[in-house]
């Protein structure tokens, strides 16, 4: 069974089984349930410098145990896109590897490892795609009258200093502008006929 906060299926029940203890008697326990999130979806989001367009575009996962805070398991993509109107200017982006997605409510972090790049870009040349630099993403994804969709970018730190913590964003400040985002929380793995 589940129930629906701001337009997003929450679990509200566990299913239990049977087990042994040391003499033979059983009783019933509920099992680690799991569990899984996923946000999809490409948005531009505001800039304040005019003639930068910026986008980003995401398909993530993440599947929980029996502790609801960090996943087992996380995948997917997402793509950080950014623009320019002057000409000659060639636009930068950035392809990365899922390795957290962690959601709540309206709102979810994704993290990743820089796997591809512009050619020659400045992210390889700052020598993010070497170290395949971690960055995040943060998402409020708003409800119906709930205000404007929002996300947050993480920068890539400079060499020698420690890389970005997985499952760690800073605050979606900036609202969207065009496009949205399609966020799942937390859905027990049953519901999806696995």
């Amino acid at each position: 069974m589940t129930a629906t906060v701001a337009g997003v299926p929450v679990a509200d029940a566990v299913p239990t089984h049977e087990v042994g203890d040391a003499q033979g008697l059983r009783t019933a326990t509920a099992p680690a349930a799991k569990s899984t999130s996923g946000i999809r979806g490409k948005a531009r989001m505001y800039f304040p410098a005019p003639g930068n367009h910026i986008w980003v575009t995401v398909d993530a996962h993440s599947e929980f145990g029996a502790s609801p805070g960090i996943p087992t398991r996380s995948w997917g993509t997402f793509r950080i896109y950014h623009g320019f109107d002057q000409p000659g200017v060639p636009a930068n982006w950035g392809d990365f590897e899922v390795d957290c997605l962690t959601t709540g409510g309206p709102t979810a972090t994704v993290t990743g490892r820089l796997v591809r790049t512009t050619p020659g870009g400045p992210w390889e040349q700052a020598g993010y795609l070497k170290r395949h630099i971690r960055m995040g993403v943060s998402f409020y994804v708003a409800g119906r009258g709930a205000g404007p969709s929002r996300i947050g970018l993480s920068a890539g730190t400079p060499e020698g200093e420690p890389l970005l913590t997985r499952c760690m964003a800073p605050a979606a400040d900036a609202p969207l502008i065009r496009g949205g985002y399609t966020l799942k929380d937390r859905v027990p793995t049953a519901d999806h006929g696995r």
